[in-house]
């Protein structure tokens, strides 16, 4: 039975509901059977995103024109969704195709989208941007990475860290300073293609508390050159701006995933305490069960109706960064909140690895954190109060 007996997401219609079928069977045919395998190597393998790509996975808002899927942001929804509900959480789809292939499309030229856009559609070029330094977090108009003009050319110096896709990224969106004497307005985002680009270097596929199988990674740039049509955009030091107008839209994936993998939680709880037993009954009928699930039940619905408010408002291009920055810091709290209370409820199995609460209680701590942390967000609301 569905999770809430009287609420659907309004933005749903039939082709949405096939897609999400269809979605489904592909997770639990194709990467469910394969998820142990990569949580234990610590990344996806590369051919899972083939994979996608074959099946029409990848880049669904995609215009056809580029390889993509024809259709928007609800498209995208669908996907992330379906992912996370057969417990895959580390594949990096929502990086490559929500954040990356937006910032090529919006801010490339037709010469660069007919060149990256079809590749990443197809899963022949996996994406990642790398943003955050080994001593920059959220503040990026701090950060230290490097590209100076060389003639034709960018000539790149810095280190990311924490780039997710970084182990299987073909292209790299790099926010690099073009003039470092200008701060914001010096920023750029600059493309590296990291095949034979032997100024480019991976390092270590970082360990994580959570999200076992999503390859994270230090990625290393020295002396590294690329073409100047590799910018993103018509000039230098418009980069700032770019990533401010993308963010909302970033933002509102992390809250969207919140509250699925809250669901997903609430869902896991209620199949475990109907079958469980405890002093001669089931644990659902002990009042504190109840009572600590219709909170869970009752605060996911609230999340899903914002974000459901939020995708609405998006689709219409009215989506506010202190709107997003609400439903990235509520949302993600949520999550973290509920899942705590559903883990308490498995007892001693909500800790082994075995049960995918345990697993979603690691996963989601880092969304609390990436796409600019919880307390950044109250910032940015708080500037909103006069």
């Amino acid at each position: 039975m569905p999770l809430y007996e009287n609420y659907q997401s309004p933005w749903l219609n039939d082709e949405l509901r096939i897609l999400a079928d269809a979605c489904q069977k592909f997770f639990q045919a194709e990467f469910v059977p394969r998820n142990e395998a990569w949580i234990k190597q610590g990344k996806v393998d590369r051919e899972a995103w083939n994979k996608a790509g074959e099946a029409g996975l990848l880049c669904a808002a995609l215009p056809e024109k580029y390889g993509g899927g024809g259709g928007d942001y609800r498209h995208e929804t669908v996907v992330m969704e379906e992912q996370f509900r057969a417990g895959i959480s580390g594949f990096g789809n929502q990086v490559h195709s929500s954040i990356v292939v937006p910032y090529l499309y919006h801010y490339g030229s037709e010469e660069q989208r007919m060149r990256w856009l079809p590749k990443m559609a197809s899963g022949e070029m996996v994406g990642a941007i790398a943003m955050t330094e080994p001593n920059t977090g959220s503040d990026l108009q701090a950060i230290r990475t490097t590209a100076i003009r060389d003639g034709d050319e960018y000539v790149i110096n810095g280190a990311k860290t924490y780039i997710t896709n970084g182990q299987h990224a073909d292209l790299v969106i790099v926010v690099a300073k073009t003039d470092p004497q200008l701060g914001a307005k010096g920023i750029s985002l600059v493309v590296v293609e990291t095949a034979n680009n032997t100024g480019f270097e991976r390092g270590r596929n970082l360990t994580k508390l959570g999200q076992k199988s999503a390859d994270t990674s230090e990625l290393f740039f020295q002396d590294c050159r690329v073409p100047l049509n590799n910018r993103l955009g018509d000039e230098e030091g418009k980069g700032f701006v770019q990533l401010m107008q993308q963010l909302p839209q970033e933002r509102l994936s992390i809250a969207q995933a919140g509250i699925v993998c809250a669901e997903r939680a609430i869902e896991l709880t209620l199949d475990f305490v109907r079958e469980r037993k405890a002093f001669g009954q089931r644990v659902l009928d002990f009042q504190n069960t109840r009572f600590k699930l219709a909170e869970a039940k009752t605060e996911a619905l609230i999340g899903r109706t914002f974000v459901d408010q939020c995708l609405t408002r998006h689709l219409r291009g009215e989506l506010d960064a202190a709107t997003a920055s609400m439903a990235k810091y509520w949302c993600t709290q949520k999550q973290c909140e509920i899942i705590d209370e559903c883990l308490q409820l498995h007892g001693g199995a909500g800790y082994m690895d075995e049960y995918e609460i345990s697993r979603l209680y690691a996963d989601a701590r880092v969304q609390k954190i990436y796409g600019g942390t919880n307390e950044i967000m109250k910032e940015l609301i708080g500037r909103t109060l006069g």
